[in-house]
């Protein structure tokens, strides 16, 4: 029997009227599936070239430390067998430790943070293995309804190796009251792939009384599949 991720409820439908402006930009046509061998056996390579200083480490962008909680993010980025994903481009980008993003069409009440700008990015290693460090962000109005909040969250763009593997999601932090709240958390259909974009508190990652340490791993494509940004 074919897999289908969206039955099996993996992926968010795109229309979800929970999340107020999918109604608005949803398609309301089925797509269209196109057969082709390309998106699967045409390579996507990564140059170390594309990895600037201090990329991987986004508290050290400007003249001093950042406010907040300092973390360190890892994980392993895997294929749908298992397998690493390696010397793949990962981007990530976050708010502040205020909840609000370095982005001019966010004018929220929440200060900027002129030595943190959210922005970074890395290659997966032999292992599939990627890490980076940063502020926790803190939780923001997103204007959905009077009283909508997002909860605390890292946005990841992973490209894979074939072009199929592409995704965007978001990473979560373990036991965010705002979960039960949040529509684009919840428009996983499936609880346990929900679970998935929940990162790991990890002991063996922490870095003595620096920054605490998180795991969250990538899955690209499959039944286990990490789920994709709605």
């Amino acid at each position: 029997m074919k897999f289908d991720p969206v039955a099996d409820g993996i992926f968010p439908e795109l229309i979800y009227p929970a999340y107020q402006s999918t109604l608005k930009r949803g398609p309301t046509q089925a797509p269209l599936r196109i057969r082709t061998a390309l998106p699967v056996s045409t390579n996507l390579v990564a140059t170390p070239a594309l990895i600037l200083p201090h990329d991987m480490d986004l508290t050290a962008h400007g003249q001093s430390a950042p406010l907040g909680e300092k973390i360190v993010v890892t994980g392993r980025v895997l294929d749908e067998d298992g397998k690493p994903v390696r010397n793949s481009l990962l981007e990530v980008w976050q708010c502040n430790s205020a909840g609000r993003y370095w982005h001019k069409k966010d004018q929220h009440d929440a200060p900027l943070d002129p030595n943190f700008y959210g922005l970074g990015k890395m290659l997966t290693d032999g292992d599939g293995r990627y890490r980076f460090v940063t502020i926790k962000p803190g939780p923001y109005p997103w204007g959905n309804h009077s009283k909508a909040w997002r909860p605390a969250h890292i946005h990841f763009s992973m490209f894979g190796n074939v072009y199929a593997q592409r995704i965007v999601t978001q990473m979560y932090f373990p036991s965010d009251p705002l979960f039960d709240y949040d529509p684009i958390f919840q428009s996983v259909p499936d609880l346990a792939a929900r679970n998935r974009l929940v990162a790991r508190y990890s002991l063996a990652e922490t870095v003595d009384d620096k920054m605490l340490g998180y795991e969250f791993d990538i899955v690209l494509r499959g039944r286990n599949a990490t789920p994709m940004d709605q």
